[in-house]
Parts: C-alpha cells; structure tokens; sequence
C-alpha cells in the first residue's frame, strides 16, 4: 500500500509561510510518534485546530498506531468532563481551560499546585504536588516559565492514570469522532486505520486529486469532512493550507491568493454566504475547483456555481462512513442536478425499505459510549444504515429526500421535517423542529404577519390546520462547528 502521507505531500502554515514537505514532514511525525509512545496503553484527546501541532499530533498517533479522539478544542467544559470520565483517555491535549469555572481535575486528572506551574503548561491544566514526575509530560523537564511547549508536536501532552477496569482499545481502532458537534453528550464512532485509509484514497481518485492541487483548511479538522480534505490531500502528494480563518475573513482570502489554491471546500451555509457576498472565483485564477458536503444545497445554488469554476464536485457522506459516500462528477452535474452521486470507488449503493444503505470498506467499526466499547472489534461488517431516505436511479446515482427519524406528528398525521424546510427554502434561512403535535419553523428576518402568512401556507401545502405550525423569528440560526443548524440549540428554546 503507497505510504500516508504521500512523499509528495507538504503543509504550508498560512500565518509563517513555513512549509513542510517530504523528509522533513516525515521526519517531524516520526519524532511525534516517538514521543507519544510515553503515554500508557489508551487513547489521545486531541483538541484538533487547524494549525501544524495538531494536525501533526493526528499523524503521528496514525503512525504510532494510538487511537486519538479528534475533539472540538472549545468543547464545553462539562461535555469533555463527561467525555473523558467515559472514555479513559491515556493522554490529553490541546485545551485550555474555560473562563467558566474550568476544574483542572475535570479533564488532566490532577489536583492544582502552587509550586509555579503554568496552567498552560499541560494541555491547559495545572499538574499535582502530589508525586507528579516532570517526565509525565512527555519526557521533558519543566522549565522556570513552565513547561516547555514542544512536548509532543508543538505542544504538551497530559498523561492521565486510567482506571485499572479500563481495557486496551482494539488494535484496528484509529480515530475516534463525536456525532453531534459541541453539544449534548456525543457517542463516538470509532474508525480503523483501514477506514481511514481506503477513504482518503477514494476522495482522492474521485475528486481526480494530483501532486498539483493545493487547498487550504476551510472547515473545522475535527469535523468529518474537514478531516477528509486533509487525508485526501496528503494521500495524493497535494499542499494543505493550514490556516485558522474563517471565510468570512479577509485574511483567508489573501491567503488563499498567495498560496495560490486551487480548490475550495464548503458547507450548504457557507455557500449560502459566499452567494451574499457576491463572492467570485475569477478574482482567484488558480482556484479552478469547489466542492459541497455536509447537507443539501439547493439545486440553484449548485448550478450557480458550477458555472463560475471548471469543477464543482457535489458529495454526499456520513462521519460513520469516517467521511464521504458518494460523489458527483461535474460533467453529469447538468443532467443529475439534485443528485448526490455515485458511490466512491470500493463503496456501493442501495436502499431498502426507503432507507439508503451504503457497503463499503470506509464504514465505522461501530458507536462508542464508554472505554469498553473502545476494545471492540468491527460490529457494522461493512454495512452502514444511513438513516436516510432515498432512491438511486437506473445510472447508479444517488438521490436523498430525507432524513429516516426527521419526522413529527401533527394531529396524528407524519410531517417530514426537510420536506417543510424544503417547501420554504424561497423564505431564505429556515429550520424545522418537531414537538408535540406541532411543527415549529424558526426564520431569519420575518415580522409578524410574514411570520402567520407562512404558517397559512404550510397549512395549505401539507393540508393540515395552520395551528399545527409555530413560526418563530430568531436573529440567527444557530450553527455547529461544522456549519451545520443546531437543531439540538433550537429544540431547547422550543
């Protein structure tokens, strides 16, 4: 199998300029590797940034053969609390403590000291006075300042005692993600190394990826398909941009323009954005290609933009299928327009009882609530029930229509939840929730009487009693991390 990274391959740090490539990325992961081998058997917490220590902390426990939980780094701090109460991380890195009240033992397992440690000093967190070795910290000795950063890839790593009942995680496991952004208290899906592997190179030959290409970091990279940028990318030989900003930020745009991208990946709502800001593609000559995941754009919008740029990949996927499932190629984007695509090489496609069912060597090993789950082998065999509705054509392509459990009740009658979402997309931002007999339809930007008229209107179309919608008004949809709604935030305010 060809090596990960691609000898090819190179990271180009936006801010400094400084670019890794070939020997010396190669040889900076061994070196992480080798340093995160001090930590006991168990898994690394990482709050994955988009910047170069993180991304090469995740390489090199791919390369060590650790599992590592790519976690949100500004994760609430009683989510991580209970993330790590349930998992029994061996190491911990990457966070810094919270203004609201952030418990040092929440997450390092140590008490403060007052011997002069900086809090920073250990992945955000104060170590104990009682019998912390400074060779904790991954071999390195603290200094008078606190501890030196360059513990494990750029910085330091915590290594937490882990409760004598918690097994070893299965040899195969090798990257653990949250399903549900920052909120609630997520399972993790647990992905193999094989998974990982035989995705990055799928993308790789789907989106005709080369040496050649070069995009930068636009989505989060512990986000699924953030995450699948990067893999792709450095599974072919191409240039990751590492860079912290937003693409509403003028500073991602002039670095785009000076590293000279060539592609650019975006969410639903990130294109929605770019569309009001008049954002054009021939101000960035070398950005020749856009690609689209994490949800349904809107026909139209995809037509837009395939227009502006030779390439517009269209991509359909799930994190329990560790990223995409299938991929549009833009020379049938005209005639499959509102399809998903055809499954990733390796994968395949079908449904049953409505329900889209994906087979392929990319699906998870399965959930993981607590540690123990983290010792099990492959319980999905390849078969992953998406929980979403669908149909594919006699082409093999793909078309969603919905989602299995977005359903709620209205007088007794189902009401699918992006069908309502889909009837209103010309009233600008919406998002449906389901309560009791009621559907409530939060909206950007309408007053009163636009916000009656509309529930009228979903009573005619739905045939149903306009009572049965609660239209209500909100500055603004309240997004995850990945770009996403947060439904999850919404049904709190119901």
């Amino acid at each position: 199998m060809d090596p990960f990274p691609h000898p090819h391959a190179s990271l180009v740090v936006a801010e400094t300029q400084d670019v890794l490539g070939a020997d010396e990325l190669t040889a900076r992961i061994a070196d992480a590797a080798r340093k995160l081998a001090a930590a006991p058997p168990g898994p690394l917490f990482l709050g994955m940034r988009n910047d170069l220590p993180s991304v090469l902390a995740y390489l090199a426990a791919l390369r060590s053969g650790r599992p590592v939980a790519l976690l949100d780094p500004a994760l609430p701090a009683a989510v991580l609390a209970d993330l790590t109460d349930r998992f029994a991380p061996a190491a911990v890195a990457g966070f810094q403590p919270t203004t609201a009240g952030f418990e040092p033992a929440a997450v390092a397992g140590f008490q403060p000291t007052t011997a002069g440690f900086e809090p920073t000093a250990v992945a955000g967190f104060q170590p104990t006075t009682a019998g912390f070795e400074p060779t904790a910290v991954a071999g390195f000795q603290p200094t008078t300042a606190g501890c030196e950063p360059a513990a494990v890839a750029g910085f330091a790593v915590a290594h937490r005692p882990r409760p004598r009942a918690a097994p070893d995680p299965h040899p195969d496991l090798a990257v653990l993600l949250t399903t549900s952004g920052s909120t609630g208290n997520p399972k993790l899906v647990r992905l193999s190394h094989r998974a990982v592997m035989a995705n990055a190179r799928a993308i790789a030959q789907a989106l005709r990826l080369t040496p050649a290409d070069v995009a930068p970091t636009s989505l989060p990279l512990h986000y699924s398909y953030g995450l699948s940028v990067l893999n792709s990318h450095l599974a072919a030989g191409a240039t990751i941009v590492l860079t912290g900003a937003s693409l509403l930020e003028r500073p991602f745009w002039r670095q785009l323009a000076e590293h000279r991208c060539t592609s650019l990946a975006g969410v639903p709502y990130q294109y929605e954005m770019l569309r009001r800001l008049r954002f054009d593609p021939a101000a960035h000559p070398a950005l020749t290609t856009l690609t689209q995941a994490g949800g349904r754009l809107r026909p139209e919008l995809v037509a837009e933009f395939a227009a502006k740029v030779d390439r517009f990949f269209v991509m359909y996927g799930q994190t329990e299928a560790t990223a995409r499932i299938a991929v549009l190629p833009p020379e049938r984007l005209p005639d499959k327009l509102g399809s998903a695509g055809v499954a990733l090489p390796g994968g395949a496609l079908g449904v049953e009882n409505g329900e889209i069912v994906y087979r392929g060597p990319n699906v998870m090993m399965g959930y993981a609530t607590s540690a123990a789950d983290l010792a099990r082998g492959d319980d999905l065999g390849g078969v992953l029930r998406t929980g979403d509705l669908g149909y594919v054509d006699e082409e093999g392509f793909l078309f969603v229509t919905g989602r299995v459990k977005r359903i709620a009740k209205v007088y007794g009658v189902r009401v699918n939840l992006d069908d309502v979402e889909r009837l209103l997309r010309d009233c600008g931002p919406v998002a449906a929730t389901g309560g009791d007999d009621r559907v409530t339809v939060w909206t950007e930007g309408l007053d009163r009487g636009a916000r009656e008229a509309l529930a009228r209107r979903l009573a005619g179309e739905l045939r149903l009693h306009w009572s049965g919608f609660d239209v209500r008004e909100v500055d603004r949809l309240p997004l995850l991390a990945t770009g996403k709604i947060d439904y999850r935030a919404l049904e709190a305010r119901a």
